[in-house]
């Protein structure tokens, strides 16, 4: 079993991509938190807000503005953020974040068949906890990628109504994040 799925009480997670959204998200029952937002400066403030709410938080390294999406910026991440992982589309990030003990979301863009087959391929070469499908409004492409890998897979992308959530968990993904901040249930 994969340690992100202990991880997971509620299957929405709150996709903060503006600040101003942090404290729907923290007042929220989401319980994972993904920030697509902050910079160098306030980063550790936002992560630290996250950890006192009692909730899970998981960087996108590619949003945070001011530190490199690179091996330095995830070793800067782990040692002074400390959040509970990183989010990345860079697969070489996933296997340094996995080093430094952070826990990392392998984000792959489903816009073909081919990016499907190389998509399985990055996961395989990188291991993440976890795997966040985009766009997550796909519920058969989701279906195929649980069938795929064992990894838990995580919706994202494109979903805006409460029946794509739930499209998306029936299809077998572990949860869905959105950014809607009317969908944090």
């Amino acid at each position: 079993m994969y340690p992100i799925v202990d991880l997971v009480e509620c299957q929405t997670i709150a996709a903060v991509q503006e600040e101003q959204l942090l404290e729907p998200a923290l007042e929220s029952e989401v319980n994972i938190i993904f920030l697509l937002t902050g910079s160098i400066f306030n980063i550790k403030e936002l992560v630290d807000r996250v950890k006192a709410a009692g909730k899970h938080v998981f960087l996108h390294m590619e949003f945070i503005e001011g530190i490199a999406a690179d091996k330095s910026g995830v070793a800067y991440v782990a040692k002074n953020i400390e959040p509970t992982g990183i989010i990345s589309t860079r697969s070489n990030l996933i296997r340094v974040a996995k080093e430094m003990n952070l826990m990392a979301i392998q984000r792959i863009f489903l816009i073909d068949r081919n990016a499907v087959v190389k998509g399985i391929k990055v996961i395989e070469q990188s291991l993440p906890d976890a795997v966040e499908v985009m766009p997550g409004v796909m519920p058969r492409v989701i279906q195929e990628m649980t069938n795929l890998t064992p990894l838990p897979i995580i919706a994202g992308g494109l979903i805006d109504t409460k029946k794509e959530i739930n499209d998306a968990l029936a299809a077998g993904a572990l949860a869905v994040s959105v950014g809607t901040s009317e969908l944090w249930f």
